[in-house]
């Protein structure tokens, strides 16, 4: 199995749209080519912004190639994705204004699995 973390910092004020996106275009276009959401999660940081962040799981990093080459070719998607940022200001209004960090990890488990 390989297992990432996708995790954003996002303005507290921002938070509502940002989950909305999330689960109307990005989680249905995610599941279509095969990711499998293990959960999403956020926490206020006391500071007018909220650490949001999902564990998702493939088969192979092998999978996870191929899913998100599938995802981002997928130009309806692709453009549905594009059309939000510009109702909201822009993608570089975005990541300067209200999405103030992201990150795409690959996870490493610490769990010795003896059988």
């Amino acid at each position: 199995m390989f297992y990432r973390r996708k995790y954003y910092i996002v303005k507290s004020d921002f938070v509502g749209e940002f989950n909305r996106h999330f689960n109307q275009t990005n989680l249905p276009n995610q599941l279509k080519h095969g990711a499998r959401l293990v959960g999403r999660w956020m926490k206020d940081n006391g500071d007018n912004t909220h650490e949001i962040f999902a564990i998702w799981e493939y088969d192979s990093y092998e999978d996870y190639v191929e899913i998100e080459s599938k995802v981002r070719g997928d130009m309806p998607h692709v453009q549905r994705v594009k059309d939000w940022y510009e109702k909201n200001g822009g993608k570089d209004y975005i990541l300067k204004n209200h999405i103030l960090e992201v990150r795409n990890e690959a996870l490493e488990s610490t769990v010795e699995v003896t059988r």
